[in-house]
């Protein structure tokens, strides 16, 4: 029986000159026989035409590295045998399993020139001139798609790389790298080497998601689904699954139990994957999170506790049947006489995953803001990890500002991931120089991509929560696209008595470094948890909005070994929940009644009492603040701050094509930011205002021809 497979291997290896003149005389009989391989050897001319009119054009880094991965991968299957020309492996049919692979072959020049020199080129080009053109704005956008008869070639400009994000952004936002543009190849090479009649392309910083649907190339429907997502074969973020909060009936589930939560990272992430053309993943989106990059102006504490509670009740902007509930705190300040001296241990990933523009340069500017503000009496460390960790700079006084900068500056990345190993050595040279009734604190910069020694999930976190009980606190930050490890950070962030932030540009250093240090590293108040009774004459059933990875056992609350947040200096916490009243028809999951008790109901105008316990940042006893919800206090709809804490959370239920989202739209978002913006004393909320225009041009499931937003099959 013939192998036509073998005989396509021969054809292949015939065309790049590799074949031996008894394996040409094979494919010479087997050609005038058989039509089908004929046809297949007759397309060759037409694919090498193609793959020689594409121009040689530049590449984005994290592409760049990953077709390089993609090479070695298949270098060591093949083993020593290995050819230079890799032969064609064809499938039955006719298709090509390996066409992508004919695309890096033709990137010669890519290959001449390694990663490690373009990457190094376009961080040393900070401050270039500018040659992008000025970016549309998002109400200039509509959903669109390319007719496959227009140009395919797309323009990709990383977001923070471009010149014009500064004009975008607030003023301060440095560039990393001159602005640089990928053009793709698209043009239709055949049939029989595009499966699905889809032309090859390569596209710049794969994710999750993709670019918008207006600027890039006609794809096959089947890849998309209904929001516009894109998953590339290329993509290893990592984000923790979210299962959102369901209606639970009062007169079942009277408590709701869970932690604070002072991480603002999946705002800034959302944010890098609008400005980067994509719609984020949906467990991307946490709504508490989105909530909380934002400060409030709740009243400041005034008594004995470190922080004040405020709650607020309206009726529910994307569901009027329903009433929505604000409960805030406010953490207080210090005067900076009175501010706790640090004790600090920079942990800075430079292994080879950090060697692209918005990993280790745009952490190293980061933290030259960082240093800045230390005071003479506060100390540093920096410990490094890439294949194993080093110190690479002892515990220094905040004087000697020169020595510190100078041990960022001379950071360089290359190598593997031993961030277990990183981890370990700081917290044992921050407890070498433990402050006392100071601030001790490792501050942990990274994507995430730990692959050397210990580097589970599991076994990282059991690190931390043995560290932890030494008193020192951990700040995540996190770095980068591609590879970015979302889910573990999380985890070490909240096991290690700490808070997570994802730093996409200079501006966001600078107010995760600057603007708020002192919420960022000085805690007020650890292990904060809040439980909320509902009272059942007047409430049927609620759902807490988001929060989803931090929901405690009812018994957790008055447990003080039990982990939870932390609060920092001046730091505002936001929670909602959206409750249906108790004349409400509608029905939800229950079980039967109990044979053996009864529950009675208490007469009271209370909608809910809300109870929070802390404790001091080094204490172990629980400290216990209670106060109760009028239903008198709903109001017609959310105003001042309440009303743009709902708009961003109307926003994320948008985003995450929420079961629960009801009318919400982006409009109407749109429309309640604009009202509700107030001071916007650093741009935060204009930004948010145009971030809701570009992902209403991105996101396909909207009709752009009516208000509000409707989704398919709906």
């Amino acid at each position: 029986m013939i192998d036509h497979i073998k005989i396509r291997e021969l054809i292949s290896a015939d065309y790049d000159g590799q074949a031996a003149a008894e394996e040409k005389q094979v494919i010479e009989e087997h050609l005038e026989g058989c039509a089908q391989c004929r046809k297949y050897a007759e397309g060759f001319p037409k694919l090498s035409a193609a793959l020689h009119a594409w121009p040689n054009e530049d590449l984005s880094p994290d592409l760049e590295q990953r077709i390089q991965g993609r090479l070695q991968r298949m270098k060591s299957k093949e083993g020593p045998e290995m050819k230079t020309k890799p032969r064609l492996v064809a499938v039955g049919g006719g298709g090509l399993i390996v066409a992508f692979l004919v695309l890096v072959v033709s990137m010669q020049v890519y290959v001449q020139r390694g990663i490690q020199g373009r990457i190094r080129d376009a961080a040393d080009n900070i401050g270039a001139p500018s040659t992008a053109q000025p970016l549309v704005k998002s109400s200039q956008l509509a959903p669109q798609k390319l007719p496959m008869s227009q140009d395919k070639r797309i323009q990709y400009e990383p977001y923070y790389l471009s010149s014009n994000y500064k004009a975008e952004m607030d003023a301060g936002s440095q560039i990393f790298g001159a602005p640089r543009k990928l053009r793709s190849a698209a043009d239709d090479i055949g049939d029989q080497f595009s499966p699905g009649n889809t032309p090859l392309a390569v596209y710049g910083a794969l994710s999750e998601s993709v670019m918008s649907p207006q600027t890039m190339p006609a794809q096959r429907p089947d890849l998309w689904d209904e929001s516009g997502r894109y998953n590339p074969q290329f993509n290893t973020e990592q984000y923790n699954r979210i299962y959102e909060n369901e209606f639970l009936e009062v007169a079942q589930n009277p408590l709701s139990t869970f932690s604070i939560d002072v991480d603002t990272a999946s705002y800034s992430n959302v944010r890098r994957f609008l400005n980067n053309n994509q719609m984020p993943p949906a467990d991307a989106v946490r709504i508490e999170e989105m909530i909380n990059y934002f400060t409030y102006d709740y009243p400041k504490p005034t008594g004995e506790h470190p922080f004040s509670i405020t709650t607020k009740a309206a009726v529910c902007p994307w569901e009027p049947r329903h009433e929505l509930v604000l409960v805030g705190l406010q953490g207080k300040t210090f005067e900076a006489q009175n501010i706790p001296p640090s004790n600090l241990v920079f942990l800075m990933d430079v292994s080879g995953s950090m060697d692209q523009p918005d990993k280790l340069p745009l952490l190293k500017s980061s933290f030259r803001l960082l240093v800045n503000q230390l005071r003479d009496e506060e100390r540093v460390a920096i410990v490094v990890y890439a294949g194993n960790a080093g110190l690479v700079l002892e515990s220094t006084p905040g004087s000697d500002k020169q020595r510190i900068l100078e041990a960022i500056d001379r950071l360089q990345a290359g190598g593997s991931t031993a961030g277990g190993a990183g981890i370990q050595l700081a917290y044992k040279i921050a407890k070498e120089n433990f402050i006392k009734s100071g601030n001790n604190r490792v501050v942990l910069a990274t994507d995430g991509d730990f692959n050397v020694g210990v580097s589970s999930d599991g076994e990282l976190t059991r690190i931390i929560e043995e560290k932890r009980k030494d008193g020192i606190f951990l700040t995540v930050l996190g770095f980068g696209t591609g590879n970015y490890k979302d889910s573990k950070m999380e985890q070490l962030a909240d096991k290690g008595n700490g808070n997570y932030y994802y730093i996409d540009t200079l501006n966001e250093g600078k107010k995760v470094l600057v603007s708020e240090l002192g919420s960022t590293l000085f805690t007020i108040a650890k292990d904060v948890k809040i439980q909320i009774e509902f009272n059942p004459s007047q409430v049927k059933a609620y759902r807490l909005v988001g929060y989803e990875n931090r929901i405690l056992a009812k018994e957790d609350f008055n447990d003080d070994t039990k982990d939870a947040g932390e609060l920092g200096a001046g730091h505002t916490v936001t929670a909602m929940y959206e409750i249906v009243p108790v004349d409400s028809a509608e029905t939800f999951s229950s079980v039967d009644k109990l044979a053996y008790q009864k529950t009675e109901v208490v007469p009271s105008s209370d909608l809910m009492t809300v109870k929070l316990r802390y404790k001091d940042p080094d204490g172990e006893t629980s400290k216990l603040i209670q106060q109760t919800v009028k239903a008198e206090d709903v109001s017609a709809e959310p105003a001042g701050d309440f009303q743009f804490a709902s708009v961003v959370a109307e926003f994320g239920l948008i985003l995450r094509d929420s079961k629960f989202k009801g009318n919400a739209s982006y409009e109407h978002v749109a429309k309640g930011a604009a009202v509700s913006k107030g001071k916007d004393t650093y741009g935060y909320r204009e930004e948010f205002i145009d971030l809701v225009g570009k992902a209403q041009a991105l996101d396909m499931r909207v009709d752009s021809g009516t208000t509000g937003i409707i989704f398919k099959g709906e």
